[in-house]
């Protein structure tokens, strides 16, 4: 099967996960209400009252779904990339992330959740290929949940829909039964005793082919792979929820490990990694026998035709492991 028709396989997927989750939020939940820029067209949805078009503003979805939320409804705001989040950034980071605390604990938009394609398609460039979970890390009062497969959006959705904390769901671009799976819990995806891999997104899959390669090196790598590394036992876990993230089963894996490497596409400088290698360092400092390393995107605008060549991949990764 070509990556083409796999791609878009999970494409459909994804999208039809999302439309089953929307659904049963609306079927479970009266006060439910989903709106974005062109969420009316093309959906499954039998509850139009409840679902709508928005013009093209995301301040305006984004304002509205608080006021929505503050009302006590649950506010799903659609926003078609996240690239586009920018111009709603002031509503959720000085309105959405503080509104519980700054009334004291009277008030809550616990009931909002605003969902977004994020990360690289592979031709998307500078304004739709952007990974931009690291923007909303110094927001305390937001969670961010960056799903890597269908099967965990389709679980990681209803429990944003649910979480009585304001959700950015970020999803890369199932069951259709009622499933959720819990926020801030990462996954030990490979269980390992030399290493621990922790990324999440769709770097989840570049670093799982990048373990396959340096236990098994093609020979174009194999000079390049040195044989004492091949047996190395590494722990690949995906993060899942980037704030607030689950931070005691990171630093036990690192204790046992000893070492850490992060992988993320969005750049470096300010980056979610350096907030995990700093609190994992505090935390394990007399455990790690080597610094923590990691691998991540260019800090360059997303590249046009060179996208894949700005951003970490099998290659990268197992060069660098």
């Amino acid at each position: 099967m070509s990556n083409l028709t796999i791609a878009s396989l999970a494409a459909f997927s994804l999208r039809r996960r999302r439309a089953d989750d929307f659904s049963i939020a609306l079927a479970k939940d009266d006060s439910a209400v989903i709106f974005g820029e062109y969420i009316a067209f093309g959906r499954v949805f039998r509850c139009r009252e409840h679902v709508f078009n928005t013009p093209l503003t995301e301040q305006g979805s984004a304002g509205f779904g608080i006021g929505l939320a503050s009302m006590g409804h649950t506010a799903i705001a659609e926003i078609q990339f996240a690239d586009y989040i920018f111009p709603a950034f002031d509503q959720l980071v000085n309105e959405a992330a503080k509104f519980r605390y700054r009334s004291g604990g009277h008030f809550s938009i616990g009931r909002l959740t605003v969902h977004t394609p994020t990360m690289a398609v592979g031709h998307g460039g500078l304004y739709h290929s952007q990974s931009l979970e690291g923007f909303f890390i110094g927001a305390s009062g937001l969670k961010v949940v960056i799903p890597r497969c269908p099967i965990q959006c389709k679980g990681l959705l209803p429990s944003a829909i649910r979480n009585p904390n304001p959700v950015i769901f970020m999803e890369p671009q199932v069951p259709i039964d009622d499933f959720a799976l819990p926020l801030s819990s990462a996954k030990i995806l490979i269980p390992g005793s030399d290493l621990t891999l922790l990324t999440w997104g769709t770097s989840v899959y570049h670093c799982e082919a990048a373990l396959r390669l340096l236990n098994s090196p093609p020979p174009s790598l194999a000079p390049l792979v040195p044989p004492s590394l091949r047996s190395a036992k590494v722990e690949l876990i995906d993060l899942r929820t980037i704030l607030l993230w689950d931070i005691e089963t990171v630093v036990e894996s690192v204790r046992r490990t000893k070492r850490l490497v992060i992988v993320h596409e969005a750049g470096m400088m300010g980056g979610v990694g350096g907030e995990i290698a700093a609190e994992v360092g505090k935390r394990a400092f007399l455990r790690l026998e080597a610094p923590v390393r990691r691998i991540t995107g260019w800090d360059v605008p997303a590249a046009l035709q060179f996208e894949k060549f700005a951003m970490p991949d099998e290659i990268s990764n197992i060069l660098y492991e």
